[in-house]
């Protein structure tokens, strides 16, 4: 108990704002695992199509980058926590609008993952950039420590209650309704549109300052800033597939949500305890060291997929990707910012510039991760897709530490000079 106060009083010593955003990001952390796990699965188990999953995933990207775009010209006349407020309820909305859906073709699933994507713009990208005004570059392994650990204690906690009660409520009727998977999966949803409201009261105790500078759109950056954009797209290529993969195999090899839940939850438990105390005891400098952890993880578990192709093989991925996801996060958002604030004082330009950017660096990585499925699922075979479209990614996923160290290097370079 002592050690629980001493966090607690520890995180009451951050700056207010801190707090509200880590508060309201505590409360999204309970939507994120239904909107990243659940949907694919709805639309796998509706279609029996991992294409047709891919298809959403693509749209969903797509409506990312257009609505970062749109965010920066609205970030001209309104607050952030506004637009923030936006992406956290058209979230859940989204989602609601998707489950109304009679039929799941190729313009109703495009339709649907764009609009999740508009929200998920608004969101991600409003959220980069209040990280970035709140927090400096001494406490953000703090910051995405504890943000890491909310999203894992989630990511085992929500799996497991949405899973056992889609398997469990099935086929029961209750109250005169005769509940199907399907029905389940609305009632989530509505429980999903609360929760967005929630989350969004406490965002707005926040006072949070407007970007000084409006200009957004370059075109050209300082090479830095290149180099982070293809540590960007590398990041990209794996959450393409980290968002479906999971559900895709867990439903083609080991049978429900129920199973999805349990590995989901199961595998997070102790990686919400890693990254925290990460978070909490670790310096700047030690973010390489956690970032090539993850990335050596992320291969083992590829492979054990691609080798084994069974129900053992979709347990130790996704026990490996539960693992590498907050690892590479913890390590990589502080690297991000951290080089935004140096190249943001050479160019003097607004750090939403290079937020926008970014969204087109991990979009262009994403697209290219979900067409190489899709391309080796159509020419090739669905199972293949699975069992190496995966692997092909984690190897080139190696390419970012090499990389990752000589942004950092060069970083702490150009901040050694600026304070000289």
């Amino acid at each position: 108990m002592n050690k629980l106060k001493k966090e607690y009083l520890f995180f009451k010593q951050q700056a207010p704002n801190m707090q509200t955003l880590l508060m309201t990001n505590m409360l999204y952390a309970l939507v994120l695992p239904v909107v990243e796990i659940f949907v694919g699965a709805y639309i796998m188990r509706n279609t029996s199509d991992p294409v047709m999953v891919a298809f959403y995933q693509l749209a969903m990207y797509i409506g990312i980058v257009v609505t970062s775009l749109v965010n920066g010209f609205l970030l001209k006349k309104y607050s952030i926590k506004t637009l923030y407020s936006v992406g956290i309820l058209v979230s859940g909305i989204s989602m609601f609008g998707m489950m109304a859906i009679r039929s799941l073709g190729f313009i109703e699933l495009g339709l649907a993952g764009f609009f999740m994507g508009a929200a998920s713009g608004f969101f991600w990208t409003n959220r980069y950039l209040l990280a970035l005004y709140n927090t400096n570059d001494d406490n953000r392994n703090y910051f995405f420590g504890l943000e890491s650990f909310f999203f894992s204690i989630t990511s085992i906690g929500v799996p497991l209650i949405i899973g056992a009660f889609i398997s469990q409520i099935d086929g029961k009727e209750i109250l005169g309704f005769l509940f199907d998977v399907n029905a389940s999966y609305r009632v989530v949803t509505i429980v999903v549109v609360f929760i967005t409201i929630l989350a969004c009261m406490v965002l707005w105790k926040g006072k949070f300052e407007k970007p000084k500078e409006t200009n957004f759109l370059y075109f050209r950056f300082n090479i830095l800033w290149r180099k982070m954009l293809w540590l960007a797209a590398l990041k990209g290529m794996v959450q393409g597939f980290l968002v479906t993969a999971p559900a895709i195999l867990v439903l083609k090899l080991v049978g429900n949500e129920g199973a999805l839940g349990l590995i989901q939850g199961v595998s997070g438990a102790l990686t919400a305890i890693l990254v925290y105390v990460l978070g909490r005891i670790a310096r700047p400098q030690d973010r390489l060291k956690i970032f090539v952890g993850g990335l050596l993880i992320f291969v083992v578990g590829t492979l054990c997929n691609g080798i084994l192709f069974s129900a053992m093989g979709v347990i130790l991925f996704v026990l490996c990707k539960v693992i590498f996801q907050p690892l590479f996060d913890l390590a990589y958002f502080p690297i991000m910012m951290k080089t935004i604030d140096a190249v943001a004082k050479i160019e003097n330009r607004n750090e939403y510039a290079y937020i926008l950017s970014h969204e087109f660096g991990l979009f262009f990585g994403r697209a290219f991760g979900l067409l190489l499925f899709i391309f080796l699922a159509y020419c090739v075979s669905q199972d293949f897709a699975l069992k190496y479209a995966l692997i092909i990614v984690a190897g080139l996923q190696l390419l970012a530490y090499p990389l990752a160290k000589n942004i950092t290097n060069q970083t702490n370079a150009v901040e050694h000079e600026s304070n000289e």
